[in-house]
């Protein structure tokens, strides 16, 4: 994995090796199967947060998607918040003229007042062509919560905002996909999702998020892949440490996932959903699972989970947290070229492995 320290000496050269068109022995990927970017791959570039006279940062979705049909994605999953009915129309013209497919990021509406700005940033997608928009209904379920209690309370309030959110989607035609964010472990997003009976709320299945609730990635797949409109692929990266294990995205192929089984098994069970890379550029992830407040909104959370997953992290990851990436230490210019950078490598094994 390359770490912090290896990047500056290696990311000139790294960049060059991967960059686009990939290597020519490779076969050539149909369109249809090429994998998009969620726009929280490019964390530190997306809006111009950072930038760089090689890497200059974007203002809008319409910037993201040029550089998506230079670097041979297939599409882009990104926010569309306060978009207009003619910067839509923009959006819409540039990604059919690329041949890129778009799917939305949005919030859900919490309370009746929310929901004129929820369909409208679902009619802005839909005018872009999108026509699947992923969502979250929380954040981190270990860091959010101290007790049961506050949990139930997040529950019923992610259930009301989805009983918002539904027949808007059904009456617009599109749907909505709720991801596994480290909130939901499987059967909870399950039961919601049976409770909820609709054709227009699935799940973006996220391949690495549930390892921070203690969860098989590879049973994950298997068990949301029936519902998944949309994916968000990633590999991942474990170093055991005092309070649980770190976990970070890491580039295809460096980590721990079986990628191709992954993939063959979302394509066999939904044939036709869409992969977006979403590798997060950023320091490892601190997942305190031997804390007291971590198990604080668990009930019934089977050892063998607990056990299974420090193992995992014991023996399949890194060797050190060194190893794992970082950007803390990172010049700016350095910290957007090193997202490039795992940007690009996660392209070139998806394209020479695993057919996207």
């Amino acid at each position: 994995m390359l770490s912090r320290r290896g990047f500056v000496g290696t990311v000139a050269a790294g960049i060059a090796a991967t960059a686009l068109p990939s290597n020519a022995t490779a076969a050539p990927v149909p369109p249809g199967d090429r994998m998009g970017v969620a726009i929280t791959s490019y964390f530190a570039r997306w809006r111009s947060k950072l930038s760089s006279d090689k890497h200059p940062g974007w203002k809008s979705a319409v910037d993201v998607l040029d550089h998506c049909a230079a670097i041979g994605a297939g599409g882009l999953q990104t926010v569309m918040r306060d978009w207009q009915a003619d910067f839509a129309g923009k959006v819409r013209d540039r990604r059919e003229s690329l041949g890129l497919y778009l799917e939305g990021q949005i919030g859900l509406p919490v309370a009746d007042g929310d929901t004129d700005q929820f369909e409208a940033e679902v009619k802005a997608g839909k005018e872009a062509g999108a026509t699947v928009f992923r969502t979250a209904a929380g954040n981190r379920r270990y860091e959010d919560f101290d007790s049961m209690e506050g949990f139930k309370r997040f529950a019923e309030k992610a259930w009301r905002s989805l009983t918002l959110a539904e027949p808007i989607v059904r009456r617009n035609g599109v749907k909505l996909a709720v991801e596994n964010h480290k909130d939901w472990r499987v059967g909870d997003l399950l039961d919601i999702l049976k409770r909820l009976s609709s054709e227009h709320v699935g799940v973006t299945l996220d391949t690495g998020n549930s390892i921070a609730l203690l969860e098989d990635p590879m049973e994950v797949v298997k068990s949301l892949a029936p519902f998944a409109f949309s994916v968000h692929l990633k590999d991942m990266g474990m170093h055991e440490c005092e309070e649980g294990f770190l976990l970070s995205e890491v580039v295809f192929g460096e980590g721990l996932l079986d990628l191709p089984a992954i993939a063959q098994t979302i394509r066999r069970v939904s044939p036709g959903v869409r992969f977006s890379l979403e590798m997060i550029t950023r320091d490892p992830l601190r997942v305190p699972c031997l804390t007291e407040k971590y198990w604080a909104t668990f009930t019934a959370m089977p050892a063998r989970d607990l056990a299974r997953t420090l193992a995992l992290a014991r023996k399949s990851g890194a060797p050190s947290e060194a190893a794992l990436p970082h950007v803390t230490g990172l010049t700016d210019d350095q910290r957007v070229a090193f997202e490039e950078e795992n940007v690009r490598r996660c392209f070139a094994h998806a394209r020479e492995k695993l057919g996207l």
